[in-house]
């Protein structure tokens, strides 16, 4: 087996990806899917090492800057959860390894990439298909627009008034902004949608349930979407809010295989970054 190792590699946006190497990390993802049934690195035989805040300097007033040339220089590879997408840009540009986006509050790659998966397995290529957003202008709604640019297919956007996108983080044309959420599920081949009030909003709940009165993906706006259309979810969710009982535990939900193809998605993201492709 022979590897090409591509120079240092960070997945911190959808784009940061092309197509090509989207659809490498698909097949290679499959692959592992069908090899393996425990978690992460572990699976993958490495150690994981985890660190919040408080168990490093962070914690202390260091600068995120010095933070990505230190740590970078103890593991081979880091993921990172944060708050603002510039923290995670700071740290990658002083890191001498590879750096994953697991979530800031602009960007969710790694979720978008496991549910485009998830789209493929049970349907084919994503490419001319039409997706459904159903929810505010976060994380995943900006992820799955880079993804319609990079994969090329059309985004339907629903969102409340006062919630909508950040035309900064918008670019691409790939896409149609709808006032009535049950117009954006027209003919919709994936309806994707997300919690009213995801964390670090919670002093916002109550005026977000009136904001979002009528944005519940229920069994009358999947029926307009097209008859095999597929319901999708990040988890968790909360039934009789953003979405019906009804689809999320209906036949059209694929909700656990979403949650299940995160491993297998990283773990192809894992290998690729580190290894590069791998060529029998």
């Amino acid at each position: 087996m022979m590897t090409s190792t591509p120079p240092i590699k960070h997945f911190l946006q959808f784009s940061d990806f092309t197509r090509d190497e989207f659809e490498y990390v698909i097949k290679r993802a499959a692959i592992i899917k069908r090899l393996s049934f425990e978690a992460g690195m572990h699976q993958l035989g490495g150690a994981a090492i985890y660190l919040n805040t408080r168990d490093s300097q962070l914690g202390r007033g260091e600068p995120v800057e010095d933070a990505g040339q230190v740590i970078s220089r103890m593991c081979d590879i880091i993921m990172i959860r944060t708050f603002g997408q510039d923290i995670i840009d700071r740290f990658a540009a002083n890191s001498r390894v590879p750096v994953i986006n697991g979530l800031t509050n602009e960007h969710h790659p790694c979720q978008v990439l496991a549910d485009v998966f998830t789209f493929h397995e049970h349907r084919g290529s994503i490419a001319g298909k039409t997706v459904a957003w159903i929810g505010d202008a976060n994380n995943m709604l900006y992820s799955w627009l880079q993804a319609a640019e990079v994969f090329g297919f059309h985004l339907n956007v629903a969102t409340p008034k006062g919630y909508e996108m950040d035309p900064g983080l918008v670019s691409t044309t790939r896409y149609t902004r709808f006032d009535n959420p049950s117009d954006a599920c027209e003919g919709a081949h994936l309806v994707n949608t997300d919690v009213w009030t995801s964390m670090g909003y919670e002093k916002e709940n109550a005026e977000r349930m009136k904001a979002f009165d009528g944005f519940i993906v229920d069994e009358a706006k999947m029926a307009r979407a097209a008859s095999d259309a597929l319901f999708m979810h990040c988890l968790p969710a909360h039934r009789g809010e953003e979405v019906a009982a009804e689809v999320i535990d209906g036949p059209q939900s694929v909700v656990w295989d979403e949650a299940e193809n995160r491993l297998h998605v990283q773990k192809a993201l894992i290998e690729y970054l580190l290894l590069g492709r791998i060529e029998d």
